[in-house]
């Protein structure tokens, strides 16, 4: 719902600014309606990358395919790099040589003000999400939506935090024209816009870089799992763990168990069989793999 919310305010917003650039010549307006197209264009890429990571895994894909979110995510931060960063720094630098004066203030301010409260709106349902969903999972709000594995989420709140302050900026290069007479101001807020931009495009390519290279959960949520491993009667010591995101809140897990007894061959794999069905049914998990742990081997230790 929130990236549907985001697409449908990007479309209305970058409608208005298209017009309000071609009927003003505003180079920062011009850069506010590229940032709003790539911005929206995104929000399909997020919307195919939702659809994507809630498919079932398969024999083709026994990890289910959760990290089609990344993919469809990362070509949404190439849309807001090459779209929105780079479009709007070309302009604002062909401004800075040529530059052009400007008509109609007053609607330039219209549509950025409605703009604003269009994109606060998105902005807020996805703040509302992130929160929600960060208690959930005992997390703080900034660190979940940073670092977190929920992709679309993390893209929507940047990008309208991104779309909120490219806002500020070209009001404030529009004012600076209106007050100097001067189109650099201008310009420059269209170069700046593109700036920020490609921060922002950075930061989330790098983050679901960092998801598709396979990223472990936080120590904390490692050790909570040795303790759920270790709550099974059947589990006498965990001697080795691995946990790997394989999609947006989706993991991975394998591990090396000692069970409890001498069972026989057959009993033993139907135990763990069992025992990797009842870690299925957390949410988090995904696939659940236990192997058994040689006598030798030094336990893990919380």
């Amino acid at each position: 719902m929130t990236v549907v919310i985001a697409f449908l305010a990007n479309i209305v917003v970058a409608i208005a600014k298209s017009i309000v650039a071609a009927l003003t010549g505003s180079a920062s307006m011009l850069a506010e309606a590229a940032h709003s197209w790539a911005d929206a264009g995104n929000e399909i890429f997020l919307l195919i990358a939702d659809k994507r990571a809630d498919k079932q895994r398969d024999a083709a894909h026994p990890l289910g395919y959760g990290r089609d979110a990344y993919i469809f995510s990362l070509f949404a931060a190439f849309g807001i790099f090459t779209v929105g960063a780079v479009v709007s720094i070309q302009h604002g630098i062909q401004s800075l040589t040529a530059p052009e004066a400007m008509e109609n203030y007053a609607l330039s301010y219209l549509v950025l003000g409605v703009a604003f409260l269009l994109e606060g709106f998105s902005f807020t349902q996805s703040i509302l999400e992130g929160r929600r969903t960060a208690k959930k999972y005992g997390r703080g709000f900034f660190d979940y939506i940073v670092n977190g594995s929920n992709t679309t989420l993390r893209s929507v709140f940047f990008e309208d935090s991104a779309a909120l302050l490219g806002l500020i900026i070209a009001g404030a290069g529009i004012g600076l024209h209106q007050v100097t007479g001067d189109p650099v101001w201008d310009a420059i807020g269209s170069i700046a816009i593109g700036v920020l931009l490609g921060g922002v495009a950075l930061l989330l390519i790098n983050r679901n870089r960092r998801y598709l290279l396979g990223a472990s959960p936080s120590p904390a949520y490692r050790a909570q799992t040795i303790t759920a491993l270790l709550s099974h009667p059947e589990i006498e010591r965990v001697t080795a763990l691995y946990l790997e995101f394989s999609g947006p809140e989706r993991l991975f897990l394998v591990a090396s168990v000692d069970l409890v007894g001498d069972d026989r061959e057959n009993d033993v794999a139907r135990q763990l069989r069992r025992l990797e069905g009842d870690l299925e049914q957390d949410e988090l998990i995904g696939k659940a793999v236990l192997t058994l742990s040689v006598s030798d081997e030094p336990s893990i230790t919380i």
